[in-house]
């Protein structure tokens, strides 16, 4: 009675080559489609332990650790000068699933929202300068609603567009007691009015208060004469 075999099963090639592609343990590099590059461990075919990633749009670095495929624990931020092409650091701290704690370097520090490890969305950033913005961010730069508080305690409120005061806003000049309303283009005041404010409390007010402007009775009377005589013409 002849002896019968059960048939071989065969396993596809690509099952074989998918188990040889999975990635656990020191890569060398990793290129992506996208331009962004890695250099480190991996676990599970995620990145996980210690590496380094360069992105190319928005141009960045980081490195540190790594979790299940996100940046945690800790890790330095560096980006690309523009001028000698060198990387500058300019966040170095925790990190928890894949996001900045906070953003702090060189006497700044940066608490709020981000989006591809840039400021966006709404946060408060302190400035080296001693000065405080609190607002609206769009790809690391003001942009939006926000406040800007001076280290003289002057400040500006309203809109801004790029990292400059764009739009209607109001800058308060605590210093001389004066206030300024109106159009900003580009960070230079473009239309508006300055009043006197709170002048009696200023460290430095200017010789003569701002006078207050009236409209002239007669101008008025002319005004509503011209208005009639249009009126009866129609």
């Amino acid at each position: 009675m002849p002896w019968l075999r059960k048939p071989r099963e065969f396993q596809p090639l690509w099952k074989e080559w998918d188990r040889k592609a999975q990635k656990c343990g020191l890569r060398h590099t990793v290129f992506y489609i996208s331009g962004d590059q890695y250099t480190g461990e991996w676990q599970d075919n995620k990145k996980d332990g210690k590496g380094i990633e360069l992105l190319k749009n928005p141009a960045s670095r980081y490195k540190g650790f790594w979790k299940e495929g996100k940046r945690g624990k800790y890790g330095i931020l560096s980006i690309p000068d523009p001028e000698t092409g060198k990387y500058i650091e300019v966040y170095s701290g925790g990190w928890a699933n894949g996001d900045l704690k906070s953003h702090g370097s060189k006497n700044e520090c940066y608490e709020g929202e981000w989006s591809r490890d840039q400021r966006s969305g709404w946060g408060r950033m302190y400035f080296r300068d001693g000065s405080i913005y609190e607002g609206e961010w769009l790809k690391d730069k003001q942009d939006g609603q926000g406040m800007h508080l001076l280290k003289n305690e002057n400040y500006y409120e309203g809109y801004w567009k790029g990292g400059k005061k764009h739009g209607p806003g109001k800058f308060f000049y605590f210093d001389k007691g004066q206030v300024y309303e109106g159009i900003w283009v580009e960070d230079i005041p473009k239309c508006g009015t300055i009043r006197d404010f709170q002048r009696h409390v200023a460290t430095d007010p200017p010789q003569y208060p701002v006078p207050q402007v009236y409209i002239s009775s007669l101008w008025l009377r002319q005004l509503y004469r011209q208005e009639s005589i249009t009126c009866h013409l129609l």
